[in-house]
């Protein structure tokens, strides 16, 4: 039976790495075993699941989900993280070979043993779009996910076309599937508290790719764009990457069936691909 890590076990094993949470690497370690629960019931974990999680920490979620029988494995970046954590299993009941750590970036990795189907991460607050963009693009098999990020930034992700948040974070995220705030989390169950709030977003990847790698690209080129002049219409903003003119940009986005007056907030990422489509 697996246990979990409780508020002064977690103080202790960072005193014992000599390990201060850093705001440079985005750390607030989870020290409520009710939360990291809350986290894998979201997540819908179950025994057969192959979870990847980013930034496993000290193990407080990364025990949780074992608790269910799924494997896990995790990225982290901390040398002394990543060495302790086998041990910090076997200490509490992990089997062996449920759970495989690796020590790296996780903005470099590009490959993972298992293919993991499931994505459940408390993701650093500084770099939690890049990472959760690049592993939905390195890692196809991940078929849906729950991560925990800063609340604005989850508004973000899950924004839809014509909300005050909706950018280009959000036209990203959609290229892979549907994105849905799935609960808040209070700040008192983090160390050291941080002075954001947090939320929970769940995602579920489309059962079919909305295009190809190079169609993608494009895609998120015209996207960024499209968001950097956002108060600009489209014919405008886009103008130097649909030909260079505003006259240019006009016909690929009529040709597209997309309004050359209309912005980027208006859109959708079936709008953006349509434009990414007729220029090529």
């Amino acid at each position: 039976m697996v246990t979990l890590l409780g508020p002064s076990e977690i103080r202790s094993l960072a005193a014992s790495l000599d390990v201060t949470p850093t705001k440079k690497l985005g750390q607030n370690f989870v020290v409520d075993a009710n939360t990291v629960r809350k986290i894998v019931q979201a997540a819908r974990v179950v025994p057969d699941d192959r979870v990847v999680e980013i930034g496993p920490g000290l193990g407080s979620l990364t025990l949780a989900i074992l608790e269910t029988g799924a494997s896990v494995t995790a990225v982290e970046i901390d040398h002394r993280l990543a060495a302790r954590l086998p041990e910090t299993a076997a200490a509490h009941g992990v089997p062996d070979g449920a759970l495989t750590v690796i020590d790296a970036d996780a903005l470099r990795v590009t490959e993972l043993p298992g293919d993991p189907d499931v994505l459940v991460a408390n993701l650093p607050y500084n770099v939690s779009v890049p990472v959760l963009l690049h592993f939905m693009e390195t890692f196809p098999g991940l078929s849906r996910g729950v991560v925990m990020v800063q609340a604005e930034v989850g508004e973000r992700l899950a924004a839809p076309p014509g909300s005050k948040v909706y950018g280009a974070p959000s036209a990203k995220a959609a290229w892979y599937g549907a994105w849905r705030l799935a609960g808040t989390v209070s700040r008192q169950v983090f160390w050291p508290v941080p002075n954001v709030d947090s939320v929970l977003v769940a995602f579920e990847r489309d059962a079919e790719p909305r295009g190809t790698e190079a169609e993608r690209a494009l895609t998120f080129g015209i996207v960024d764009a499209a968001f950097q002049q956002r108060r600009k219409m489209l014919r405008q903003a886009l103008a130097g990457v649909l030909g260079g003119s505003s006259a240019q940009a006009s016909e690929v986005l009529e040709r597209a069936g997309v309004a050359p007056t209309a912005r980027g907030e208006e859109l959708s990422i079936d709008d953006f691909a349509r434009i990414a489509r007729a220029l090529a």
